[in-house]
């Protein structure tokens, strides 16, 4: 009698085990779920909110510059169409002046291309160049159900960065190109420099982007939910590859900009902790080839460096891309 209700007991307990490491794997992987659509989900905003969004934050100043614009029909719309992503949009600021100097624009995450515009005002009002400012792949006015954080974006900017080319060389074999990312931009405009560039792309200007894409989750993870990175990121990132063909790691600003050769400047706010300021210092470390250089924006958090110091801002950007781009 006693043998049988050892036995009971016995089937009990590993009944109740087998159960509770189920429901165990179960939570895991709908947190996999969670963490990647809370991610790669895209939270689009109406150029109506990115403009309203644009004049809170920046000079006063710009408004009447971009009114401007708006009035005389100069900020105008394109797009392509990509096998694979279907529609990718942009908008583009044609310069007063004859000229084949370039500047794309690339955005942060889950912004569109309307919150470069500040940037794009160095670049067309102060130094007449000609600006393409793409929306990402699922941003804006773009295609796409996910974002791809500006890893698989890189090629997708490659195509705007050869019809920028085509639109603005003019009557010169080539443009001159700059490429000037923000946040996710930032993290692009890295990972294109480790790309084979066309000749016509002269310099990089990177702003507060990250080391690779595990790192930003991970350090997102553990502040707002307190969890370590295992298992929950090694599970995530297998699941990002088997939906949409890329991990977290192989998404890596550090390995690209160690392959870069081309001139760049990095740029961070100190008081950066969304994508933390030692970060510019890892990038910067690793990129071992061409011309580089760094400014450290004092006091500044995540992406407001100009909005902060836009006069500093302006003067070291140009005072950088003039050393390249004639």
């Amino acid at each position: 009698m006693q043998s049988m209700r050892r036995k009971r007991i016995k089937r009990l307990l590993i009944w109740s085990l087998i159960i509770t490491a189920l429901l165990a794997i179960i939570a895991l992987v709908a947190s996999c779920f969670y963490m990647l659509n809370f991610a790669l989900d895209p939270q689009r905003r109406s150029h109506q909110e990115a403009m309203e969004r644009f004049y809170e934050r920046e000079p006063k100043s710009l408004k009447v510059w971009v009114d401007s614009l708006e009035q005389c029909h100069a900020l105008r719309d394109t797009s392509i169409v990509v096998d694979g992503r279907g529609k990718l949009a942009a908008m583009y600021i044609k310069s007063d002046s004859a000229t084949n100097r370039v500047a794309v624009l690339l955005h942060g995450y889950n912004d569109r291309a309307e919150s470069m515009l500040h940037i794009a005002y160095i670049y067309n009002h102060d130094m007449g160049f000609n600006v393409l400012l793409p929306h990402f792949y699922g941003h804006g006015d773009s295609d796409g159900d996910h974002i791809d954080m500006g890893w698989k974006d890189r090629f997708d900017m490659l195509r705007w960065m050869q019809i920028a080319n085509d639109m603005f060389k003019g009557s010169t074999a080539a443009s001159q190109m700059v490429i000037h990312g923000i946040s996710m931009g930032g993290f692009t405009t890295m990972c294109i420099s480790g790309e084979k560039c066309p000749a016509y792309v002269k310099c990089f200007v990177e702003d507060c982007g990250y080391t690779s894409v595990w790192d930003e989750f991970n350090g997102e993870l553990k502040n707002q939910f307190g969890l370590p990175s295992f298992p929950l990121m090694n599970l995530t990132s297998t699941l990002c590859k088997m939906r949409y063909g890329w991990t977290f790691g192989e998404a890596s600003a550090l390995e690209q900009v160690k392959k870069s050769t081309l001139p760049m400047l990095f740029i961070h706010g100190d008081a950066d902790t969304f994508v933390p300021f030692p970060m510019l210092d890892q990038l910067y470390n690793a990129k071992q080839k061409g011309y580089k250089e760094k400014y450290i924006a004092h006091g500044s958090e995540h992406a407001r460096s100009y909005t902060d110091h836009p006069e500093e801002y302006t003067q070291r950007v140009k005072t950088f891309v003039n050393k390249f781009i004639k």
